[in-house]
């Protein structure tokens, strides 16, 4: 019995190693890039790919997340409201102040605080997957130029403050029609550095915003941004009327 042990032992520690070596086989250095205006000039060019200015007119947004999250997001007023298995949140998203739901119930002291929390991580999350690419001048945000290996131009940003997660990095790959075609990711919460994965799928909302929804990465393609609409109001997406009346009542 002792040494069936022994060997189930030396099996997991060998199957861990051979883990942690294909790890580290795998993992890319992050690359160091170039700032300065021709940096700049590859990040304007990405957002008038995807129509930065359509964006900024786009006042209210509707989407779900991997259809787990649901959103309406008041781009006006930064307000969000979330709705998650039997939660629901509304929330500002300057301060983090709002109001939550468990079943219907409204949540209260300790237990408001902690629905609160958890939502605004996942809107930090969800939102960024939505349109980052408009973000690239965002305070906190740094960019540089990269050459490739094959000759063409990558945008490294990296983000030195904001989010829940500051440090992370990615290298932005435009495609032949200055849209993203992929990104390589240096985060914290993946271990192997210089993962890529696509950026596919992209649609037009009304305001004429192009945003992606589908991401090839991991062996695997995925739908992580389904349901979208965006327009001018929130009437124009179907949002409840009076949807964020509680965050202003006593």
């Amino acid at each position: 019995m002792m040494r069936a042990f022994q060997i189930l032992a030396a099996i997991l520690i060998l199957g861990l190693v051979g883990i942690v070596a294909l790890g580290y086989s795998l993992n890319d250095p992050r690359p160091e890039g170039q700032a300065g205006p021709e940096a700049d000039a590859l990040a304007r060019s990405m957002e008038a790919a995807v129509n930065k200015e359509a964006w900024d007119r786009t006042r209210a947004v509707r989407w779900s997340f991997f259809e787990r999250h649901h959103y309406v997001w008041d781009r006006e007023r930064d307000l969000v409201e979330l709705r998650w298995g039997d939660s629901r949140a509304l929330f500002h998203t300057a301060d983090q102040s709002g109001r939550a739901w468990s079943k219907g119930t409204e949540q209260t002291g300790a237990d408001a605080e902690e629905a609160l929390r958890a939502a605004y991580a996942y809107w930090i999350n969800d939102s960024f997957w939505l349109n980052p690419v408009v973000k690239f001048f965002d305070p906190g945000v740094e960019r540089a130029l990269v050459r490739l290996d094959d000759g063409r131009d990558a945008l490294l940003i990296s983000y030195s403050s904001g989010g829940v997660t500051p440090g992370d990095a990615y290298l932005w790959i435009p495609g032949a029609d200055g849209k993203p075609a992929s990104w390589r990711m240096w985060v914290q919460i993946i271990p192997i550095g210089g993962i890529e994965t696509t950026w596919e799928g992209w649609t037009e909302l009304s305001t004429g915003a192009s945003v992606s929804t589908r991401h090839e990465g991991w062996g695997r393609m995925m739908t992580f941004v389904s349901n979208v609409e965006g327009a001018e109001s929130l009437d124009a997406i179907g949002a409840e009327p009076g949807l964020f009346d509680p965050l202003f009542q006593d």
